[in-house]
């Protein structure tokens, strides 16, 4: 796997861009809190991939816990603070669905992959990455024939699901620079 501008980078929201806040939810910019060097290392991964987008199941808002106004002010600053850094995200896909939903939108399942796939033709998923931190998003990449990146911090799932995940890295910041390395 050696990145270029003809692959696309999916990438999860909470636990990888910013900081999962467990039992709880991000339910404004206030609450939002960046991974250590996230947006850095986006915008490294920007200048490597064709499209960077973002995939995020966003149950606060089918919960009645947030709005959608409140979750497009969230990512409207998320994408500035990655161009600040000279990055880009091509754009941002959510899912307001509960769980139990069993929505075609909402991760595993490939709904939002397939709306990026209508948005941006040239995706191919046999060229693309998933990067998130839940085994639903390896499962989501898995069922696309993405490759998938677990970030673990822990290590808590790599040895139960190891058949879904390709790399494993503790934080973005990490797998940005293995994708830079290897696109030397």
């Amino acid at each position: 796997m050696t990145p270029d501008k003809t692959w696309t980078l999916f990438l999860d929201r909470d636990g990888v861009i910013n900081t999962r806040k467990p039992g709880a939810y991000v339910l404004s910019r206030e609450d939002f809190s960046w991974t250590e060097k996230a947006q850095e290392s986006i915008a490294s991964l920007s200048q490597l991939f064709g499209r960077t987008l973002v995939v995020t199941n966003q149950q606060g808002i089918g919960k009645g816990l947030m709005s959608e106004n409140d979750l497009i002010q969230i990512h409207q600053m998320l994408q500035l603070e990655v161009e600040k850094a000279g990055g880009k995200i091509d754009r941002i896909y959510h899912c307001p669905a509960l769980k139990e939903s069993n929505s075609f939108y909402r991760k595993p399942m490939p709904g939002m992959a397939l709306l990026a796939k209508k948005d941006f033709p040239e995706i191919n998923f046999k060229k693309a990455i998933m990067v998130g931190d839940t085994i639903s998003d390896m499962i989501f990449g898995k069922n696309l024939n993405m490759k998938t990146v677990l970030i673990d911090t822990d290590k808590k799932n790599i040895s139960d699901h190891y058949k879904l995940i390709d790399f494993a890295f503790p934080d973005l910041k990490a797998f940005a620079a293995f994708a830079a390395k290897k696109n030397k």
